[in-house]
């Protein structure tokens, strides 16, 4: 898969993405993640990419023309139109069932705002996906870009060591993960749950199972709407609703 962030802060973004998973994922080749710098797009010789909005306001806007050129540029380099998103705090909110569909799709181009957003029209003329990482606003969308293009990359083949990497993780089945502990056995008095010492996996399951009902059913009970339960799972969260009573 290829993932190509249009931006105005490369550095920005290649300083994240060459940590970690990620990074050694592109090292080798599970992943491309390009990031593409929109000034070099400008017709402006000084390499300018915005100016100040019409009808008079704070900040500066992002000129259409470099991130029209941009984007044109990118899929003539490709020999194609790769889906388009744009971040901005107006967009869809960004769920992990978006994740895996967008995750299925062969090249995905992500356009960074900055300032006080990009020019409406450039908007207009490329009918980007908009999406939004949270109900609330960044300088730009840098972080948010490389929020998606790490959701994306780590459910792709080979990335993680194994598919229960995140399969079993909050929000992938519409559950949130159930808690996690390591050595020692007990810290500041506090043991870890005895029957994760059992070597016990049946009941290891069971009771991670239950632990990652118990905290949905808490913390984010909408989520249970769209989980896939069992009969078990739900005479278990019935329990759980009587106890409350």
């Amino acid at each position: 898969m290829r993932i190509d962030i249009m931006t105005l802060f490369p550095a920005m973004c290649t300083a994240v993405l060459n940590e970690s998973i990620i990074g050694r994922a592109r090292a080798a080749g599970k992943v491309t993640i390009n990031c593409v710098d929109i000034r070099d797009y400008t017709p402006d010789k000084h390499r300018r990419v915005d100016d100040k909005p019409y009808g008079g306001g704070m900040g500066m806007v992002m000129q259409a023309e470099p991130i029209y050129r941009c984007f044109q540029s990118l899929c003539e380099t490709v020999g194609q139109t790769p889906h388009l998103l744009y971040m901005t705090p107006q967009g869809k909110l960004l769920t992990q069932e978006r994740v895996k569909a967008l995750a299925e799709m062969e090249h995905i181009a992500i356009l960074c705002g900055h300032y006080e957003g990009v020019d409406e029209r450039v908007i207009e003329a490329l009918q980007p996906e908009e999406i939004s990482v949270g109900d609330y606003v960044l300088t730009g969308g840098e972080l948010p870009a490389l929020i998606v293009a790490d959701s994306i990359a780590r459910l792709l083949p080979g990335v993680l060591s194994d598919e229960t990497c995140f399969t079993e993780e909050s929000h992938y089945a519409s559950l949130l993960e159930y808690p996690q502990y390591t050595h020692p056995a007990e810290w500041q008095g506090r043991a870890v749950p005895e029957v994760l010492l059992s070597g016990h996996h049946a009941k290891v399951d069971e009771w991670r199972r239950r632990a990652s009902l118990q905290r949905t059913y808490e913390r984010r009970p909408e989520l249970l709407e769209k989980a896939a339960l069992t009969e078990k799972d739900k005479i278990y969260l019935s329990t759980l609703s009587t106890d409350t009573k």
